[in-house]
């Protein structure tokens, strides 16, 4: 159906593959809100206690840093016997939390997540990144041996299904475990829609499609933040992303979303390209998807033997660099964002964080849109990760000579330079990939994404102690990271390629080659004439 449904069909399924991502950010996203720690102290027996009777019942901490205001302590009390003072101990009765940002009710405030049990949030949000993490490579290998509609129907299952088991979890050891299996399926309805969207576009529609995709997801991300103020529970915020995901598995009914077209002509499927073929004769006036129908049949084999793989060198480059950078660009994001908390000892508003960094994605992708189809993707994707590595240099260098205004000006040139690299990695690797492990690919790429960004929840874990080396290393990393992308080829306006021969043409030329004049400067007469 796909190769002659002609340009509206082709718009409507397109419409279709960005729809969910409005959603999907509900489930991929909300984790900010639903482990954010508000200030706590220990519960005492009178409700909403006034200053006089905090002062007696809870020690008086000082800063952690130098200037830093003190406070009551979060963790321990005073022990009273016959009412005298004996001593200090934990929070017997639990906790009072005094929310002023976020959900009312989160898994913090649910658990008493505090304290001694503190140790389980960044446990979660390490887990659930491993979710992600997993759900790539795992369903992205799927969607290039089963086929993109099989791996989105089940993925989109199995979402719906652990997006209930986590909104009626009992406890944080099974919320942990379920939610683990949510990331995973929500990483592959995301990998899946990515990729398929791709394949239905042609060369000059990639980079449009693929950037109001990401808008869509910000959009979504800015609709979490209304919602959540609205519902104030972490249940009924699950639960609203999750419920949408049910109408999409529609998409398995025939004719709503048909399989793509390039991995039916990869692997082969006779009968459907018989029927396509039949229909695409009668509406040869049309001229949808004419890359599709001027590439040669597929001389690749469906399944794929592993020295064939192996000896794929150039496809291993360019994969290994992208993933690189992927790392890089998404492990020091979050090292903008808490530069200000890590070095002056401030903290800002959740707010003001959480939008800084959801409005720096969406200023990336605008930025991608306008200059990555004029500029190349490469030489964008030079730009940013230059000025991602520049920002760094400067803050880190320079940090006593800057005012409180130019930090966080180079705060946001680093947030946003470093999401406009990861966004473009992630289509860079998409087109030049060939279809034949296009999943499995940007299932690397992504999966190496979220290794980067492992080292958030692990700094959370170590109290953000090492902060500076850990900054520094990323810095220097993304100077390298800047090099290595010299070694990447073009993609701009190219074919999408089909068979691992087709990926292998995908390749720099080299610095040293020179043109050679298509006509001699001595032609030599023929006889004849």
């Amino acid at each position: 159906m796909i190769l002659a449904l002609g340009r509206k069909k082709q718009r409507l399924l397109l419409c279709l593959s960005v729809l969910p991502n409005l959603f999907l950010s509900f489930l991929l996203s909300s984790d900010p809100l639903l482990t954010l720690s508000s200030p706590h102290h220990c519960r005492l027996p009178v409700p909403s206690p006034p200053p006089q009777l905090l002062n007696s019942s809870l020690p008086w901490e000082n800063g952690a840093r130098e200037g830093q205001r003190g406070g009551w302590s979060q963790c321990t009390q005073y022990q009273f016997v016959n009412g005298t003072q004996s001593g200090v101990v934990s929070c017997e009765e639990g906790w009072d939390y005094n929310v002023t940002e976020g959900l009312r009710s989160n898994i913090v405030t649910e658990w008493d997540l505090v304290c001694g049990q503190y140790w389980l949030v960044p446990v979660e949000e390490v887990c659930f990144i491993l979710g992600i993490l997993t759900g790539c490579l795992v369903l992205g290998y799927a969607a290039d041996r089963l086929g993109r509609l099989k791996t989105l129907l089940t993925s989109l299952t199995l979402s719906v299904i652990f997006g209930v088991l986590v909104c009626v979890s009992p406890s944080p050891s099974v919320f942990i475990i379920t939610r683990f299996c949510l990331a995973a399926a929500t990483a592959g309805v995301y990998l899946t829609l990515y990729i398929t969207r791709l394949e239905l576009c042609d060369p000059s529609l990639r980079l449009l499609v693929t950037m109001v995709a990401g808008l869509t997801t910000v959009a979504g991300e800015l609709l979490l933040l209304g919602v959540a103020l609205g519902c104030q529970s972490w249940r009924g915020l699950l639960g609203a992303g999750t419920a949408p995901l049910s109408l999409f598995l529609s998409y398995g009914v025939p004719g709503v979303f048909p399989e793509s077209p390039r991995w039916l002509l990869l692997t082969e499927r006779s009968s459907d390209l018989h029927s396509f073929s039949e229909r695409r004769e009668r509406e040869r006036d049309d001229e949808s998807f004419t890359e599709l129908d001027s590439e040669p049949p597929s001389s690749g084999r469906p399944d794929l033997s592993f020295p064939e793989l192996v000896h794929s060198r150039n496809i291993w480059k360019n994969m290994c660099v992208l993933g690189f950078t992927s790392f890089i660009s998404h492990g020091i994001s979050h090292c903008y964002s808490s530069f200000r908390r890590d070095v002056k000892g401030t903290t800002p508003s959740f707010y003001w964080t959480y939008l800084l960094s959801v409005c720096a994605g969406g200023a990336a992708w605008l930025l991608l849109w306008a200059t990555v189809d004029r500029c190349g993707r490469r030489g964008i994707l030079l730009l940013a990760m230059t000025m991602t590595g520049l920002a760094s240099l400067i803050l880190l260098g320079l940090t006593e000579y800057l005012s409180g205004s130019a930090i966080t000006v180079f705060s946001v040139l680093g947030l946003f330079s470093s999401q406009a690299a990861a966004s473009l990695c992630i289509l860079f690797t998409a087109e030049i990939i060939p279809t034949v492990i296009r999943g499995s690919g940007v299932g690397v790429v992504m999966g190496l994404g979220c290794v980067g960004r492992l080292s958030s929840p692990l700094m959370d874990l170590w109290n953000h102690y090492g902060y500076f080396l850990h900054h520094v290393v990323y810095s220097s990393l993304a100077l390298l990271a800047v090099l290595s992308i010299l070694l990447l080829p073009e993609s701009k306006r190219k074919p999408l390629p089909q068979t691992l021969a087709d990926g292998e043409q995908y390749r720099r030329p080299p610095l040293g080659r020179r043109r050679r004049d298509n006509v001699p400067l001595l032609a030599t007469p023929n006889p004849e004439t």
